[in-house]
């Protein structure tokens, strides 16, 4: 195994040398992957309808081909998964991936064409493994296994092979064998559709394992842990996997959730990698030396537009190519990809935190924020703000979700949270005048609406009771890797339906 880890070791920093090449001349790949986007689909149904062959340069894209949500995608997949071919991409399309980010009912599958499972999935889990050898570079994370939490799939048509699913399994039914051998749990386990039952079964197969290294959603990997913990009576992660040096994460925030991962693998060789990447793409690893700034990944056949703040809404928004970027400005991410999705908005929202090379740090989504007075706190200001009050407490947090109570004629309105901590606040009280402090200080706008409590009064906190989130997304029937809980919103559907559960409770 040293041999087999040494193989891989140099195998895996071989890929740095073309990293450092669209570091160095990011504009010219990006460019040159429009041209190459453009006139591969030029002949697709897409490409024949907005005329594709006639572009010169990017603007003549911008100015003909509008941005895309899923419900202007959704007819295209609805024929795609019917045997239609050549609409939006030339290869053939047969997997979809199955997402639906928050509690929403409404489910969304997402094309993934071979060349965006190779070209970019692949590519970015390599590249990932290649920027933490680089940074460690006497790593043995190769000498034993990589614990994946997967979702699970469905089979469309048997004959054609065509599926969906989440991402994870998708990802996981096509891993070239390499990859495969590193695994575990075995596929059958990891593709299992009840979750509760798949949890089970990786305690039981993943706790006798030499398991080096670890990738998925922070939420759902602290779920099996703890299961682990619980099922073995071991003190903590380290003593059952003493190899253990990594966790590569991504979906939300790791924020919140930092201190309790530190607490159950209390290992001073433990290291914990940032991923950002989502059905539509892979799109950012964490950069060496620089915590939770994600290296932007231009070589991946995407295309990046960025959209100001108020052009979100529009189906022909003024956006930014990467030589025209500010720093520190939130900018929705808009795509086109060798999957066919064309100026497609997933729904982040993004800050470059530098320039050279591109870094950047995710914000939030445009959906997800509370500005129901004027005050636009996105969720970067709001996990600054828990982690400031968690770190001043003594507490942590399990899950989180908030929303505006609004105006009356007689009050003003409030932020109303409902938090499950892992390890709760001596004073609730305290907690949130912290909380309330430092989003004056991260968030003007809120600072503003809170003086004189004349439009914003002191937050509503709730201190939530054990597995609350976990229970309520069963109910909405979204356990499992690819589900999160909707941080904010400027409605109080989520809020209301948990604390209504709470009371039958």
């Amino acid at each position: 195994m040293p041999i087999f880890n040494s193989i891989f070791s140099w195998w895996m920093k071989k890929r740095a040398h073309q990293i450092e090449l669209f570091l160095k001349y990011p504009i010219e790949v990006q460019n040159e992957w429009f041209g190459e986007l453009i006139t591969t689909a030029k002949n697709t149904e897409f490409g024949q309808k907005h005329k594709f062959s006639s572009f010169d340069n990017v603007n003549q894209y911008k100015e003909t081909v509008p941005v895309q949500d899923y419900d202007d995608l959704k007819p295209y997949v609805d024929r795609l998964k019917k045997g239609e071919q050549n609409l939006i991409w030339p290869t053939e399309t047969k997997w979809f991936a199955k997402s639906s980010g928050t509690t929403s009912n409404k489910s969304k599958f997402i094309p993934v064409s071979k060349e965006a499972l190779e070209e970019c999935h692949y590519k970015g889990g390599k590249d990932m493994l290649s920027i933490f050898c680089k940074k460690h570079p006497e790593t043995h994370v190769f000498t034993g296994k990589t614990l994946m939490m997967g979702g699970s799939s469905q089979t469309i048509d048997p004959n054609s092979e065509s599926y969906e699913g989440d991402l994870s399994s998708i990802i996981i039914q096509n891993l070239p064998f390499w990859a495969d051998i590193l695994r575990t749990p075995d596929r059958e386990t990891a593709l299992m559709k009840d979750f509760e039952e798949k949890l089970a079964r990786m305690t039981k197969i993943t706790a006798n394992e030499n398991v080096t290294s670890l990738s998925g959603v922070p939420s759902w990997m602290l779920i099996l842990l703890n299961k682990i913990l619980e099922d073995t009576g071991a003190p903590n992660i380290s003593t059952i996997w003493p190899n253990l040096e990594v966790f590569f994460h991504g979906g939300v925030s790791f924020t919140p959730y930092r201190q309790q991962f530190k607490e159950l693998i209390p290992s001073s060789k433990m290291n914990y990698m940032e991923t950002y990447n989502a059905s539509e793409g892979f799109f950012g690893i964490e950069d060496l030396n620089h915590e939770g700034e994600l290296l932007l990944m231009l070589d991946y056949g995407i295309y990046y537009e960025f959209a100001p703040m108020e052009e979100w809404n529009k189906k022909f928004p003024s956006t930014l190519g990467l030589d025209e970027v500010e720093l520190h400005t939130n900018y929705a991410l808009i795509i086109s990809t060798n999957a066919g999705l064309w100026r497609y908005k997933i729904g982040d929202t993004i800050q470059f935190v530098s320039k050279h090379p591109f870094r950047i740090k995710v914000t939030g989504r445009t959906k997800h924020y509370m500005n129901a007075f004027g005050e636009e706190v996105i969720i970067d200001n709001a996990e600054q703000a828990l982690e400031y009050a968690c770190n001043l407490t003594g507490s942590n947090i399990e899950d989180y979700t908030a929303a505006p109570v609004y105006l009356t004629h007689k009050k003003a309105g409030k932020h109303e949270w409902l938090i499950e901590f892992g390890k709760k606040p001596s004073s609730l009280e305290q907690f949130t005048k912290l909380l309330d402090n430092r989003l004056k200080e991260l968030n003007t706008d809120y600072e503003a609406k809170r003086k004189g409590n004349m439009a914003l009064e002191l937050p509503l906190v709730h201190s939530m009771p054990v597995r609350t989130f976990y229970n309520w997304m069963k109910k909405k029937n979204k356990l499992g890797s690819q589900n999160k809980v909707p941080r904010l919103s400027n409605t109080r559907e989520y809020v209301e339906d948990i604390l209504s559960m709470n009371e039958t409770r």
